[in-house]
This record gives structure tokens, sequence and C-alpha cells, in this order.
């Protein structure tokens, strides 16, 4: 009997190895993507070694049409199914925008919206006809207000979580799943790529390791919710951001985001 495979982008470092490690453990073979072919070689080995089981790497830049139509090719590929869709390659930038590259900008918005978008359509096709599977796209707590001087990053953020909620409500009765996972502050290479300075800034009890975050997700994956935001002060916050006026939030965040550019 095959088992289950998931496909998790991003799975070089942070909340997408974290998301290799569990998915394996729950029985699980994998197609594992990102840039870096030595990390996803050296998760590979490991997780083989720990979990016995088959891992896959697949080397994509999905920054790029050409990235990204490698991974959508293996996603419909009917004679090895895709059961599970972990949409978690992302990145931000962080400043005033009109001082930004808008080419990085571009890129950004290309990762985490145009890629995601492709690979989320690629998938439930195939899905929604076998009428099982699912989908989990990494969204983060800042979709739930503009966020000034990650502009750009919270956007796309809000274009996931608005994105895969309506999918969540058009899979009813499908057999299929639809998550969006909204982290907050989470112990990865994020911060350090977007060119955040939050060492000593953001009080550690704030903080989550990425394994956390990915508990609490396969959790509420397993329960059918639509929305998963790990930890009660993740909750507590959106769910503030969520009941005051924009013009508020985007003062509020601007303030705090001062503090770490």
């Amino acid at each position: 009997m095959k088992k289950p495979v998931a496909l998790i982008t991003g799975a070089s470092a942070g909340i997408g190895t974290a998301f290799a490690r569990r998915v394996a453990d729950r029985g699980h073979d994998l197609v594992i993507v990102a840039r870096r072919k030595d990390r996803l070689d050296d998760l590979a080995q490991e997780i083989n070694k720990s979990s016995n089981r088959e891992v896959e790497v697949l080397v994509a830049d999905l920054e790029s049409a050409k990235g990204v139509q490698v991974v959508e090719d293996r996603v419909v590929d009917a004679d090895r199914p895709v059961d599970l869709l972990v949409n978690n390659a992302g990145f931000g930038t962080s400043g005033r925008f009109d001082q930004l590259p808008i080419e990085a900008e571009e890129a950004e918005i290309n990762l985490n919206v145009i890629a995601l978008v492709r690979l989320t359509h690629a998938a439930l096709g195939a899905m929604v006809e076998r009428g099982h599977g699912g989908v989990i796209n990494v969204s983060s707590v800042g979709a739930y207000q503009p966020t000034p001087h990650s502009a750009t990053y919270a956007a796309t953020k809000a274009f996931v979580s608005s994105f895969t909620n309506a999918i969540h409500e058009e899979l009813r009765g499908t057999g299929v799943k639809a998550m969006v996972l909204a982290p907050g502050f989470t112990h990865t290479e994020f911060h350090l790529r977007a060119g955040i300075d939050d060492q000593g800034q953001v009080p550690e009890f704030l903080w989550q390791s990425a394994d956390e975050v990915v508990a609490a997700a396969l959790r509420d994956y397993d329960r059918g919710k639509a929305v998963c935001i790990p930890g009660p002060i993740n909750t507590a916050a959106a769910a503030f951001s969520g009941s005051l006026p924009a013009g508020i939030t985007r003062r509020i965040a601007a303030m705090v985001t001062k503090r770490t550019y």
C-alpha cells in the first residue's frame, strides 16, 4: 500500500523543515522543495534515517515562472499523487516602500502570491477528483493589519489569508481541506533575510519555535479548521487587529516596526 505524499515548499529551513519532520513522523513520504540542494539533501538523509520515509528532493526557485512550472508538473503527476501540499515558501522585505528596490518587491509578490496560487490550483484539481487531500497555505498574523515598513509582505499575506478562507468554503463537501496558517514571531531565518533587527526588541515570551507552530497547524488541520493562529497571544493580537479601524492598526503597527528598522 502506497504511503500518502506531502509536498512542502520552503523546506530547507524554519517552518518548512519542521513541517517535513512532523509530516514524515505521521507516516507521509515527502517531496521537499527549495533552492538550496545541500540543505534539502541533508534533510532528506535525516528523515530517511529517523522515519524510514521516502524523500524526494526537488530543487526549484519559486520566484521564477520556470521554477513554479517544475513544481506544478510534480504536483499534477497522476502516477505520484500529492495528498498534502504545504505552501510555505515566502520571504519579506523591510523598509519604506518608495526606497526599496522594486525588483525585490516584485519577486516577493511572485513567491508569496503567484507561486502559491498556481500550486494550490494545480493540487486541488486532482484532490477534488479523488475526494481527499488538502492544502496548508502559510500566511502570518501580519495579514491582519496594514504594516508600514513591511507593506508588501503584509499585503501578500492578507491575500493568502483571504484566498485560502474562500477556497476552504468552496471545498465544503468535497473531502478536500484548505487551511491558512498565520504564525506570529517565530524563531527562523525569516527576519534575518528580511533585514529586520529584532534582537532584544521583541520579548521572548512573544516568540514560538517552528516546531510549536507546526504542531498547532497539524492539529487544527486534522480538525478541519479554516484558520490556525498558533498560540493565545497571536490569536488575541489577530482578533484585536481585526476589531479596530485600519487607521488605528496601521499607526500601532508603524510604532512597533519603527523599533526594528
